[in-house]
């Protein structure tokens, strides 16, 4: 008998199709974009679920833990369905999310114009440079101001966006000696200045910057002055 015939060949194993990645999402929708320097522009929102900060004027506490787990297919195909050349990744916050990474790097190669809008409390070094980063310094009324990882300070390219989010005469000061501190209108293409809304009024932190010639662009959040500030999906 010859042993070569007589050994069983082995059961073929079927294939098995590598599972999507995913994301959880709380809300994908279609609005104007409410500030950066893109502000008052139709932008498509991906809206992701979880954040590990808990600042003190947050208005999205929704996104802490509600959302859907979807692949990254669909979302795109959800977010191309709007036929928007502009899209922001936001949240909650997107990084800590794995696949933001190549969410993000799909959507550019789509040819769409991506911002992601992050706390500033995470790495942004391994985000595809194509994207717009809008990462915020959190000033000491947020609460959250020990969690900023100042190391992002060295990724920071034209491209980027530093936004303060101010509610105090405190706030102020403290945002003006870090944009002096790491010449940050020098190492990003825009430095913004806004205020928590309902909690300071906007023309005191215009003529703050106005006395110390700040070279930053003042901003207000234009969606809560065209829908209720508490509106979802605007």
């Amino acid at each position: 008998m010859n042993l070569s015939t007589a050994i069983a060949e082995p059961a073929s194993v079927p294939a098995v199709a590598p599972k999507a990645p995913t994301l959880t999402i709380h809300e994908i929708y279609h609005s104007i974009q409410g500030e950066s320097t893109f502000a008052g522009l139709p932008c498509t929102f991906v809206r992701t679920t979880f954040c590990d900060l808990r600042c003190t004027y947050c208005d999205t506490a929704h996104a802490f833990y509600e959302g859907t787990k979807m692949t990254l297919p669909e979302i795109v195909d959800r977010v191309l369905a709007f036929d928007c050349p502009l899209v922001e990744i936001t949240g909650g916050e997107p990084l800590l999310q794995k696949n933001t990474l190549p969410l993000m790097t799909t959507l550019c190669d789509a040819g769409k114009t991506v911002l992601l809008e992050t706390s500033g409390a995470h790495d942004i070094s391994t985000i595809d440079p194509r994207v717009h980063r809008i990462m915020d310094l959190k000033t000491p009324d947020s609460g959250e101001c020990r969690r900023n990882l100042y190391a992002n300070i060295d990724h920071l390219t034209p491209r980027d966006e530093v936004k303060f989010v101010i509610g105090s005469r405190e706030d102020y000061e403290w945002s003006r000696e870090k944009l002096r501190e790491y010449r940050l209108h020098e190492r990003c293409g825009t430095v913004l200045f806004s205020t928590i809304f309902s909690r300071l009024e906007p023309v005191k932190v215009v003529e703050w910057l106005l006395a110390d010639k700040l070279p930053v662009r003042f901003q207000l959040q234009l969606h809560k002055y065209v829908w209720p500030p508490a509106k979802r999906g605007v």
